[in-house]
């Protein structure tokens, strides 16, 4: 119901100087959002404190304390300072840029006392949901952020009408009408909007570990990794995916041995950051090709199967047929390798090669030096590498994610007294034994298996599916594979984790929430997948959405769009929606100016009463001002009556608020008419009087 303003003025509101509470409300809810996807990340005391400074800003909301003053602040950011840098102790990264941008927010909250304020906290916390994006991409984190903002938007609404009724009913309304009036245009500007490379980046130097394989192994490094469900990387293939016991992914080679801990031999050389090439789509892919989309680790290596070359340009081959990237994975990332059906490495090794793949400690585990000896006297590398692996799979040799502490010495306490261990441990233990019998061996650390996603349209590679195994050099061949978990524990290679530890029941003991736990759960697992699906498109095709793979996209449409086309067609859509923009504010703006028009119709007639003697009163209508009217003026009382039915008739009965040309033109009439009514009593009146 729409309410006509009879005369008075608008006073000013006093929401100018003292915030309303809803919408108070809402930057608080939409600030506590916010720090949910880096809850994490942010120090416990941090979040602490954020916590207490909003509930002090709400308690003076309320009236139950105030605000603290100029130097109570200062005094309360210098001990938060404090405690900041105190924690930070000179490491500086993002995660710490990050931090610090949290407490300036929690801080910002005892001087938000007024319009500004909340303004500057709005677009501020705008500002926090897009760091959010550097840490993470997932679909729902991206959804938990959209909600957080539009949480943001509905209190600037209540901010700007806080005594609308069902203002927050309508706010919601209205923010999802405006949210299917843009989303066209936005959809049309993210897939046409050229994806040029940025003149700069932003490295993601990150304090925080990430779950992953690292450069060094020491016998139980692995098995805590197979406790761990979370995602390694994606694959999705252009043909047929190579059979369960094939998918090795090589990842890093770990060649020296120092004390019991394996590592690479090569250092990396210290690099100034930069962010990494995330784009690795190439077109439509061939059979024989496979894409990676590879979680974030922090480091170089990619992860490839043997004898697959790079199709994408942002990474590189190494000599050991292994692939880097230029730069640390600080992001997710997709590149794209090809299978060879040759074998593509070297077939001879030099002397310096010889003596690092032979390398050993000049001390220790002198019974596998010794079955090292004894084995090679017994015939050619190729007999050592089968007396070994038969030697696994006749004695009593378990695989277990259990293993037992292992003294000094613990290649002999494992080959010797124990006999159980994980991937590692035999990994080591084999290398060992090779190097000892002559035979030039290294240690490979990377994955082997994953599962089917939804529809078997890719697959998912899990830090659980964590492996290490051995490859040895031999004459003619090159490095050849050998996998002594394999001859111990063949379920792993053939099946997975899963099934070889069934009957230890040892499987993700650890992580009691994680789906893939329960595997006898049908239902459960059809819903993780599911998930994993929707997330691994959300990835690939909006977040992984790049320069390369929109031409892509763009190649696939008529005419082949290029570059140029693109900046074109971009400049025509923000065109067409600033043009239709511009017509839709010139209907409203006409739409305007005609209910100005009855308006101001409206307040001459209020005006007309007044200068006529009749004042108008607050809140009364305008049948009773009409009557008023009538009784001073007579004259005009069926005009003025007339006058009050069609003001009722618009604001009442009508189904629009925009006043028609006919109805403006009456009134326009009727108080023409009213107005000579009133000259013609004065006159008369007036000869009346010269007459007496």
């Amino acid at each position: 119901m729409k309410r006509p303003l009879w005369g008075q003025r608008a006073k000013r509101n006093s929401r100018d100087q003292v915030l309303p509470g809803s919408a108070l409300a809402w930057l608080m809810a939409a600030f506590g959002i916010l720090l949910v996807p880096q809850w994490d990340r942010l120090p416990a005391w941090l979040l602490v404190a954020c916590v207490l400074l909003a509930g002090w800003r709400w308690l003076a909301q309320t009236g139950r304390l105030r605000l603290p003053g100029r130097w109570l602040r200062i005094g309360i950011m210098l001990v938060l300072m404090a405690i900041y840098i105190a924690t930070v102790r000179g490491h500086f990264s993002v995660d710490t840029a990050s931090s610090f941008f949290v407490l300036a927010v929690g801080l910002k909250w005892l001087e938000t006392r007024n319009t500004r304020d909340f303004y500057v906290v709005f677009f501020i916390l705008v500002y926090l949901a897009a760091v959010n994006f550097l840490f993470r991409q997932a679909i729902l984190w991206a959804l938990i952020d959209f909600s957080a903002i539009a949480l943001l938007l509905v209190g600037l609404q209540h901010l700007n009408a806080p005594d609308l009724p069902a203002g927050t009913r309508n706010g919601w309304k209205r923010l999802g009408m405006l949210t299917l009036k843009t989303l066209p245009v936005v959809i049309l500007l993210f897939v046409f909007f050229p994806r040029m490379a940025p003149l700069w980046s932003v490295p993601m130097v990150s304090g925080q570990a990430r779950t992953g394989l690292s450069d060094t192994m020491r016998p139980g490094d692995i098995s805590n990794l197979a406790q761990n469900s979370e995602r390694a990387f994606r694959v999705t293939f252009g043909g047929e995916p190579p059979a369960y016991q094939e998918r090795y992914w090589r990842g890093l080679i770990l060649d020296y041995l120092d004390d019991e801990t394996w590592r690479r031999s090569e250092q990396e050389l210290p690099q100034r950051p930069a962010r990494i090439a995330r784009d690795g789509g190439v077109g439509t892919l061939e059979a024989g090709q496979y894409d990676v989309l590879l979680e974030p680790t922090d480091r170089k290596w990619a992860f490839a199967l043997k004898n697959s070359s790079a199709v994408s340009d942002n990474l590189v081959e190494t000599a050991q047929n292994l692939f880097e990237f230029r730069r640390p994975a600080d992001t997710s990332v997709r590149y794209r390798l090809e299978l060879q059906g040759e074998n593509r490495q070297a077939q001879s090794l030099s002397l310096f090669e010889r003596r690092r793949y032979l390398q050993l400690p000049a001390q220790g585990n002198p019974r596998a030096r010794a079955l090292g000896t004894r084995l090679a006297r017994d015939g050619t590398p190729e007999a050592v590498v089968r007396q070994l692996l038969q030697r696994f799979r006749e004695q009593a040799y378990y695989y277990t994610l259990r293993p037992p502490e292992m003294p000094d010495d613990g290649i002999d306490a494992l080959l010797f007294d124990e006999k159980r261990g994980f991937c590692a441990h035999y990994a080591g233990a084999a290398t060992f034994v090779f190097r000892a019998a002559g035979i030039p061996a290294r240690i490979v650390a990377g994955y082997q298996g994953g599962e089917p996603g939804a529809g078997g349209e890719y697959l998912i590679v899990r830090q659980y599916d964590a492996h290490a195994w051995t490859e040895v050099w031999l004459q003619g061949r090159g490095w050849v594979r050998v996998d002594p978990t394999a001859a111990i524990a063949p379920e792993r290679i053939e099946s997975g984790l899963r099934e070889a530890v069934e009957e230890e029941g040892s499987f993700l003991e650890d992580d009691l929430m994680s789906p893939q736990r329960y595997g006898d759960l049908e239902m459960l697992q059809w819903a993780a997948l599911q998930l994993d699906r929707i997330n691994y498109q959300w990835q690939r095709w909006v977040v992984g959405y790049q320069g390369q793979s929109q031409m892509d996209l763009m190649s696939r449409l008529p005419g082949g769009i290029g570059l140029k086309e693109l900046g074109y067609l971009t400049a025509g859509v923000v065109g067409l929606a600033l043009l239709v923009a511009a017509l839709v504010s010139a209907m409203r703006v006409q739409r305007g100016q005609k209910q100005d028009r009855f308006r101001r119709i409206v307040g001459s007639w209020q005006r007309f009463c007044e200068q006529s003697g009749v004042p108008v009163r607050t809140g009364e209508t305008p049948d009773v001002l009409a009557e008023r009217l009538a009784e001073a003026l007579p004259a005009t009382a069926d005009s003025a009556r007339s006058f009050a039915r069609l003001v009722n008739r618009h604001y009442y009965s009508q189904p629009t608020e925009v006043a028609s040309d006919l109805e403006i033109r009456h009134l326009r009439q009727l108080l023409k008419t009213m107005k000579r009514q009133r000259r013609q009593k004065h006159s008369s009146s007036t000869g009346i009087h010269a007459h007496d």
